[in-house]
């Protein structure tokens, strides 16, 4: 008679155990391989204090953001609220502004459209805590508000308080990070939001268009956006040149680039408050590549898909774990104090 064999593992060959453990490898792979994710960036011309009506414009685009199978939308910085009119509020004006998150009537229905549509949403508003104030930007899922980040580097009003930390957090299995504008002009600051494990960091800005000593910077004329539909490459070359998007580019994909991360930029387009604004939202990858970018003079989105790949293939990849911070830990948290004032606000 044959014995039988209890330990059913001796009867299984060399080969076959070795395509058994790649089988198994592949598998855990395949589970923990991060899912491409489709991102659309979007852009509007707001309405001063009129959270009704971005808030409306804010549907209508996620609405169409959906339709093109996008997973998640992001808007500009205070999409919500507008920005650049409340830099003329006192404190009691900025204070009708804000709102609690995430009780507040903006936060519930942003969810309540992320629910409706079945799409992560990224906006910002001024938001009110314990009696300060906070240029704040927010994602909201169907399950409620997944992250909040608090502007560091604030300077529209004196009433608003600077946020204290960065924040990092899980979006579709992605882990994400947050910088609001002038945030993301600080490179330890996109350095540090990567370090913190950000696979892509949304950047929600109100920028361009605005003097400053750079050569060639400064405001676009009212009368070349007001003719832009008889005109438009009258605007574009106004929108495209130094005092907009080749200004970007001079450091927007390097953020992406040197950190090996997607970047999700945004920027109104038209008039927040006094200042016109050329949009020009875009989505770079970790090669610092544009993979899509808006040139609508009106409200617009575009949408790109993020691959897990270009992580770890990018230099930015290799380059941090080239780190030695051993050399310059002591260098870099000598004592400073933060002076911010930009040239156009004086």
């Amino acid at each position: 008679m044959v014995r039988p064999i209890n330990n059913w593992q001796l009867q299984i060959p060399v080969q076959s155990k070795f395509l058994l453990s790649l089988i198994a490898l592949t598998l855990i792979d395949i589970i923990t391989r991060l899912k491409d994710l489709k991102i659309a960036v979007a852009q509007f011309q707001p309405k001063d204090g009129d959270k009704d009506y971005n808030l409306l414009v804010i549907e209508s685009l996620t609405a169409k953001a959906k339709e093109l199978g996008a997973d998640i939308i992001s808007f500009h910085e205070l999409s919500i609220t507008a920005y650049t009119f409340l830099s003329k509020l006192d404190r009691n004006q900025l204070e009708g502004m804000a709102e609690d998150i995430p009780k507040g009537p903006s936060c519930q229905k942003l969810i309540t459209l992320a629910r409706k549509y079945g799409i992560s949403i990224l906006a910002g508003l001024v938001e009110s805590e314990n009696g300060q104030l906070f240029n704040s930007y927010v994602c909201v899922d169907d399950s409620g508000v997944i992250a909040r980040y608090r502007k560091i580097h604030p300077f529209i009003s004196k009433y608003l308080s600077p946020g204290e930390e960065y924040v990092t957090f899980e979006l579709k299995g992605w882990k994400c990070g947050i910088l609001i504008c002038y945030d993301n002009n600080v490179i330890e600051n996109v350095r540090a939001t990567t370090l913190l494990g950000a696979d892509i960091i949304f950047a929600p800005h109100v920028t361009g268009c605005t003097p400053s000593p750079m050569p060639g910077r400064g405001y676009v004329k009212d009368e070349i956006w007001q003719n832009r539909v008889q005109d438009p490459k009258a605007l574009r070359n106004e929108f495209d040149g130094r005092k907009g998007r080749e200004w970007l580019l001079r450091w927007l994909p390097a953020r992406s680039y040197d950190n090996g991360v997607y970047y999700v930029f945004t920027n109104p387009i038209g008039y927040d408050g006094d200042h016109l604004k050329n949009g020009n939202s875009m989505i770079l990858d970790p090669f610092g590549d544009i993979l899509q970018e808006i040139k609508s003079f009106d409200d617009a989105i575009e949408v790109a898909t993020l691959t897990e790949d270009k992580l770890k293939l990018a230099g930015g990849y290799r380059y941090r774990n080239a780190r030695k911070p051993e050399l310059y830990g002591d260098i870099l948290t000598q004592g400073h104090q933060s002076r911010l004032k930009p040239v156009w606000m004086k």
